[in-house]
């Protein structure tokens, strides 16, 4: 094994906990199977296999630090003392985890309880990331990786210039999962906390939260709304009711509520007055994001809530551009944040990968995601996104009933 990539359990995206905790708390006993999937074609990954497995098992002899759990203590109150103090027990098990190379395609997957293999996937996709780059520039001479990084810090250079004069636009750093190395992130975070400091608004990243004294930002993920699919409430009914565990265990923290798990236009539907008001904004992660913010803002209108009272986070695959013009287009309207990902952490010249790990399956049944951009959904069982297309296709709208007392 080359050096290790992995090097404390903090380097992995706050949203984990948080949804960690929900299940550990509420639905302890849920078993889960996510797998890994490279969106990139033609790029073999084949290669790396022994390498990631080596990573990995490195990875499964980590533990949570007195010294991190202190940082989660007394940083994060929403995460409560006893799964903190589960966290001080935690190990990975590597039993748990397979990485094969199957007809010329990286496998890998994981299964087991999910408060435990819900982890995986950040520290997953950070290896196989770095370990990929390591690869692709092994035969680099020293002129040429300097010249690579001297690329990396000519663009970051640019996007410092283009947001340091646009007043109130506020981004956060995603890129932990689609990196280029953990040093590399490091680097860039550092660089923007120095350069444009009331820019940056956080990291997702809780080491580097901790490190650099910067605000840790996250809330939930597909999984979470995904894994209600295959709980003991109506299928009709799992989005309002992971919206509502979400509520009950973080009173009032960490309000942005994810869209796109079955699509905007489903979202809304469960979307009422009660969570409306509850949720402090909506997070989109595909579709078109300005047909996505104007359907929102008009949801809220016919809410009668002042959308300028919420707050629009978006995270799908943006360029510094492209949330500058989203800002500028909604600015005055309501209230918007920007996490940025791979355009920041992995912007050097070469083409990044666009790899995820996503949970396929829920104490034995398929579960789905239904993106609003097409290649993003990711189901085994086909008949059943059919099916659960059909079961909200007949859900009613909120506004069916014309008698709705807030209307």
């Amino acid at each position: 094994m080359n050096k290790q990539i992995i090097t404390s359990l903090l380097d992995t995206d706050l949203y984990k906990l948080t949804m960690m905790q929900v299940f550990f708390h509420r639905y302890p006993g849920t078993i889960a199977r996510h797998k890994f999937h490279c969106r990139n074609k033609d790029v073999d990954l084949t290669t790396i296999v022994q390498e990631v497995r080596e990573q990995i098992d490195a990875l499964c002899e980590l533990s949570f630090t007195m010294t991190e759990l202190d940082y989660l203590r007394h940083r994060l109150p929403f995460l409560k003392r006893d799964f903190i103090d589960f966290l001080s027990i935690f190990r990975f098990n590597n039993k748990q985890i397979t990485v094969r190379a199957v007809d010329g395609v990286l496998e890998i997957e994981t299964y087991g309880p999910i408060w435990q293999t819900i982890l995986y996937e950040i520290y997953v996709l950070s290896i196989v990331n770095e370990t990929y780059f390591n690869k692709v520039t092994e035969s680099m001479t020293t002129r040429q990786r300097a010249d690579m990084f001297e690329e990396g810090h000519r663009r970051l250079e640019e996007k410092i210039e283009l947001v340091r004069n646009v007043d109130g636009f506020l981004f956060t750093d995603f890129g932990t999962r689609r990196r280029f190395s953990k040093e590399w992130q490091e680097s860039v975070v550092r660089h923007c906390k120095s350069e444009i400091p009331d820019r940056l608004f956080g990291t997702s990243n809780l080491n580097l939260a901790r490190e650099l004294n910067i605000n840790p930002i996250g809330t939930m993920a597909h999984e979470y709304l995904q894994a209600f699919q295959a709980f003991d409430n109506r299928l009709a009914d799992s989005q309002s009711t992971a919206l509502e565990a979400w509520a009950q265990e973080y009173r009032g923290a960490l309000g942005i509520a994810l869209t796109d798990v079955i699509g905007i236009d489903y979202f809304l539907k469960d979307f009422d007055l009660y969570f409306a008001k509850l949720f402090d904004g909506v997070r989109h992660d595909s579709g078109d994001p300005y047909a996505w913010g104007e359907k929102v803002i008009a949801h809220y209108e016919r809410l009668k809530i002042d959308p300028q009272t919420k707050l629009l986070s978006f995270s799908d695959g943006l360029t510094f551009p492209k949330a500058v013009d989203l800002y500028k287009h909604f600015e005055g309207r309501i209230k918007t944040s920007y996490g940025i990902g791979t355009n920041l952490t992995n912007d050097l010249g070469l083409t990044p990968l666009n790899i995820v790990m996503k949970i396929v399956e829920c104490n034995g049944k398929p579960v789905a995601k239904i993106s609003d951009s097409p290649g993003k959904g990711m189901c085994e069982d086909e008949d059943y996104v059919v099916y659960l297309k059909k079961v909200f296709d007949e859900k009613p709208t909120l506004f069916d009933n014309p008698r709705n007392d807030y209307m």
